[in-house]
């Protein structure tokens, strides 16, 4: 079992944070701790809060980290940033980091039920703490309910037929069950029949989407003037919700004739219209890097 996570963007996303020897900054996505700690080595007096929902990722970490002591490791979902970072007393920050990529710990061990190129239980929990599994959708969710999972978090197109045949089948309760499900129905498909099939569980499971726009609303209320949010995703419907957001929060949408004098500044300031894109060098390192897109926005 392959245990080596590679951080994307991993120097632009550092670079992107503007780092301040003193500052506070928050890493929303510990995972391996590769971003945590190229963040550490540019720290002096400053401070480091690094969230992750998953007990193994954070272990893991915590061990990679262990030489930097200006650093608070908290195992918890994103989505308690703010009420965490509130009961430590501390309500402003000078930058925040996303990584939403699948971490290569989960990828890689067959045991957590991501990959369909591996055969184990159906389960895509990022926090094994929680109740819910892919298994238990697969089997209990109706056949409209599957259906939306699919088309609306994998913009799978045969999502209706899917949904069915799988109603068939079960019970279901493993990975290549379910691939040997998607391979008749997508057999002629461009790339992995499971693909978008095991992307829409894995959201609904985590709910992902959810859980990132409460972290971004947050996100606004503790960065202080000048800090930096910095986002990386790696699938169209997270990279959409985040290029709504910074549109929503930077422009302002007003009748003809007010005067922008008297009206409150939007929250933020987009620093790069244009995604950051990963290098050749790096996609030629890392194939999982392939479809990740870097933003960038200051409080104002």
């Amino acid at each position: 079992m392959i245990m080596k996570h590679i951080s994307v963007l991993l120097n632009e996303s550092i670079e992107a944070l503007n780092i301040v020897p003193e500052g506070i900054y928050v890493d929303a996505t510990l995972g391996g701790g590769g971003h945590s700690l190229e963040i550490l080595k540019k720290l002096n007096n400053g401070h480091l809060y690094a969230f992750d929902q998953d007990k193994f990722a954070h272990e893991k970490a915590s061990e990679r980290l262990k030489n930097y002591h200006n650093k608070t490791l908290i195992h918890s979902n994103f989505s308690s940033m703010e009420a965490k970072l509130n009961q430590l007393n501390i309500t402003q920050v000078d930058g925040i980091l996303f990584d939403l990529g699948l971490s290569s710990f989960q990828i890689d061990d067959a045991s957590r039920g991501f990959s369909y190129l591996k055969d184990n239980e159906l389960d895509m929990r990022m926090n094994k703490e929680e109740p819910l599994t892919a298994k238990d959708i697969i089997n209990t969710y109706d056949r409209q309910a599957l259906t939306d999972i699919f088309r609306n978090y994998g913009d799978e197109k045969n999502a209706w037929v899917m949904a069915g045949r799988i109603i068939e089948k079960r019970p279901i309760n493993t990975t290549l069950e379910l691939v040997s499900i998607t391979d008749s129905i997508n057999k002629n498909q461009k790339g992995h029949s499971a693909k978008r099939v095991f992307q829409a569980l894995r959201i609904e499971v985590n709910r992902e989407l959810e859980v990132l726009k409460s972290a971004l609303e947050q996100s606004i209320r503790i960065l202080k003037p000048g800090g930096r949010l910095v986002i990386i995703t790696f699938q169209s419907l997270e990279d959409r919700i985040v290029k709504q957001f910074f549109k929503q929060n930077s422009e302002l949408n007003l009748p003809k004739h007010v005067d922008v004098r008297f009206v409150q500044q939007p929250p933020l300031k987009i620093i790069q219209k244009k995604a950051i894109k990963p290098s050749l060098e790096e996609l030629n390192e890392n194939k999982r890097s392939h479809s990740a897109q870097l933003r960038i926005a200051e409080k104002q």
